[in-house]
C-alpha cells in the first residue's frame, strides 16, 4: 500500500442517539422511561424484555418530539413514516432485534436532508449536512468489571431497553475534532431549548464517529460518554489512522471502543455492513401518515429556538453576539440572565456577571450537576442557591458603587457556598467601599512607604503604577475604589516628580 500524503482529506461523520428524557413511558410499553437509579432489571415488563406473545404500542408523544427535534434542525418531515427491525444478536438486545427505521423504498425516517450552521469557527460558518433523523429503542445496558477490553465478564441491566431514542445521522461534513464538539454543543442546547431531552443527564445523549483518511477505510468508534471524549477520541483515532496510513499499514474498516481510562480506542470487532442486519418492516406497527397540518400544529407549539433566541438578546438586550451565544448555548445560563433582568434593568451588567464570573466560577471550581439531590431530596445544584435575585443584587451593588468587583467576587463565592443574598452578606461583614480620600490616605502613604522602588520606578514607567495599585487593593482588603486609589497614585507620582517629598 502507498503511503498517504500528508494532505489527504479527514472525514468525520457522526451518529448521535439523543433520549427523549421529557416522556413518563418508554418508546412501545409503559414501563417508566426514568430508568436511573433503579435496581437492575426492576424497570422492565414483558414487551421490553421481548417475551414471546407480546406487541409493541407506538408512543405518539415520541412521534411529535422527534418531527419537532426534525423541524428544529431543518429536515425534510417524511409524509409516511415507518419502523423496521434491524436484525443482530447482543446481549443488551432482549429482542434480538432492535425496532427502528431505514430508509428504503419510500422515506421512513421522521425527518431527511437537515443541516445545522456552525457560526463561530473563528469568523467563518459552515453548514453540517444532516442525512436522517429517526425514531427508535435503545438496548439495555452492559456493566463490565474494568475495562472493555480486559473484563472477564458483563452485567447486563434491560432497564434501559425501550427508552425512546432519536438518532440523528449526519453526513462526513466535519473536518476538525474541534467542530465536532461544538456541533454537539449546539445540539444540546436546541434540545434542552425544545425541552425534550436533558442532556445533563448520564447517557442522555451518546455519540458515535465515524472516521476516515484519504481514501481510507472508515472506522467507527463507539462507547464514547461525554462531549469532551468525543473531540479527544477523534483526535487520537485521527492521529492513529494517520500513523499507519504514513507507513504504508492498511486501516481496516471496524468498530472501536473508546477506552476513557488510557484515552485510547481499542478494537471491538469488524465493521458491519448495512445488509448485515437484514432490515424488515415491522409487521405490529403499521406506517404512520404524517399530514402537513399536523407538522405545522407542531411547529406552532415549538418554543423559541436558541438561534433565534441569540437574535432576541442581541436586539433587545442590546448584548454582543459573542456575549450572547454564550449564554443562550446553555440554557440554565439563558434563563438567569432572563429571569434577573427582571429585578435589576441593567442587561449588560446582568450578562457580564454571568458570563465572566459566575460561569467562570463554575468551570474553575464546582463540579456542579444540576439535577443531582441530597440525601435529603434536596437540591444539590448550585441554581438552586444563586438565583435571579442574587445575580441581580450583585450587579446592583457593584454599579452603585457600594462595593468593587474584587469584593463582589468574595461574595459571589460566599453565595455559592450559602445561598445568602449579596445584600445580607454585604451587611455582615465591613464590605463597603472605601471611596473618599481621607478613608484611602493612610493606606496609599503605606504602600508608597513600604514600596519606595516601585514607586520610583513609577516616575518613568506608568506600569508599575498597577503594581502599587494591587498593594492598595490588598491593604485595604478588596474595598479601596481601583479608580479613585489609582488617582491617587497619580497625584503622588505627578507631586514627587514636580519635586515634592
Amino acid at each position: 500500500m502507498t503511503k498517504m500524503s500528508s494532505d489527504a482529506r479527514v472525514r468525520i461523520g457522526l451518529e448521535i442517539h439523543c433520549q427523549l428524557t421529557a416522556l413518563r413511558s418508554k418508546l412501545f410499553c409503559r414501563c417508566s422511561a426514568d430508568y436511573r437509579g433503579k435496581e437492575p432489571n426492576t424497570n422492565v415488563c414483558p414487551v421490553c424484555l421481548g417475551m414471546p406473545g407480546t406487541l409493541p404500542l407506538l408512543n405518539r408523544r415520541a412521534v411529535e418530539y422527534a418531527i419537532m427535534l426534525a423541524l428544529a434542525l431543518n429536515c425534510k418531515i417524511s409524509k409516511r413514516i415507518t419502523f423496521y427491525r434491524k436484525n443482530y444478536f447482543y446481549p443488551d438486545l432482549p429482542k434480538n432485534f432492535q425496532i427502528t427505521q431505514y430508509n428504503a423504498y419510500e422515506h421512513a425516517s421522521v425527518g431527511v436532508d437537515g443541516s445545522l450552521v456552525l457560526d463561530d469557527l473563528n469568523g467563518s460558518s459552515k453548514t453540517i449536512r444532516i442525512r436522517r433523523l429517526q425514531l427508535e429503542e435503545d438496548p439495555g445496558r452492559l456493566a463490565y468489571e474494568g475495562s472493555i477490553d480486559t473484563a472477564n465478564y458483563a452485567l447486563v441491566d434491560y432497564n434501559r431497553a425501550g427508552v425512546a431514542l432519536v438518532e440523528i445521522v449526519t453526513e462526513p461534513d466535519f473536518d476538525e475534532p474541534s467542530e465536532v464538539r461544538l456541533f454537539l454543543n449546539r445540539l444540546a442546547s436546541i434540545l434542552e431549548h425544545l425541552g425534550i431531552c436533558n442532556p445533563a443527564l448520564e447517557g442522555a445523549v451518546r455519540c458515535d464517529a465515524n472516521i476516515s483518511i484519504g481514501e481510507h477505510a472508515r472506522v467507527e468508534v463507539k462507547n464514547i460518554n461525554s462531549f469532551k471524549d468525543v473531540e479527544r477520541a477523534v483526535a487520537f483515532e485521527i492521529t492513529r489512522q494517520r500513523s499507519l496510513a504514513s507507513r504504508g499499514i492498511e486501516i481496516r474498516g471496524e468498530t472501536r471502543h473508546w477506552d476513557d481510562a488510557r484515552r485510547i480506542t481499542v478494537q471491538a470487532r469488524m465493521k458491519e455492513e448495512e445488509e448485515d442486519y437484514r432490515y424488515f418492516p415491522e409487521p405490529d406497527i403499521p406506517s404512520i401518515v404524517v399530514k402537513e397540518e399536523d407538522v405545522e400544529a407542531l411547529r406552532a407549539r415549538m418554543p423559541e429556538l436558541p438561534y433565534a433566541r441569540v437574535e432576541r438578546f442581541v436586539k433587545v438586550y442590546s448584548l454582543s453576539s459573542d456575549t450572547a451565544r454564550i449564554l443562550v448555548n446553555e440554557k440554565h445560563l439563558a434563563d438567569l440572565f432572563e429571569a434577573s433582568t427582571k429585578y435589576y434593568d441593567n442587561a449588560r451588567s446582568i450578562a457580564n456577571w454571568i458570563v465572566t464570573d459566575l460561569k467562570g466560577y463554575l468551570e474553575r471550581y464546582a463540579s456542579y450537576d444540576r439535577n443531582s439531590k441530597g440525601d435529603d431530596g434536596s437540591s444539590n445544584s448550585i441554581f438552586a442557591k444563586v438565583t435571579p435575585r442574587h445575580i441581580a443584587e450583585l450587579a446592583m451593588l457593584v454599579d452603585s458603587g457600594k462595593i468593587n468587583r474584587v469584593t463582589a467576587r468574595q461574595i459571589l463565592q460566599n453565595v455559592v457556598a450559602s445561598g445568602m443574598l449579596p445584600s445580607a452578606i454585604v451587611q455582615g461583614m465591613d464590605a463597603d467601599m472605601l471611596s473618599k480620600k481621607d478613608e484611602l490616605e493612610s493606606i496609599v502613604n503605606r504602600v508608597i512607604e513600604e514600596e519606595r522602588k516601585a514607586f520610583m520606578d513609577a516616575l518613568s514607567n506608568e506600569k508599575a503604577l498597577n503594581y502599587l495599585l494591587g498593594k492598595v487593593m490588598r491593604y485595604s482588603n478588596g474595598r479601596a475604589d481601583p479608580k479613585l486609589a489609582l488617582s491617587m497614585l497619580k497625584e503622588k507620582v505627578a507631586d514627587k516628580s514636580k519635586g515634592g517629598k
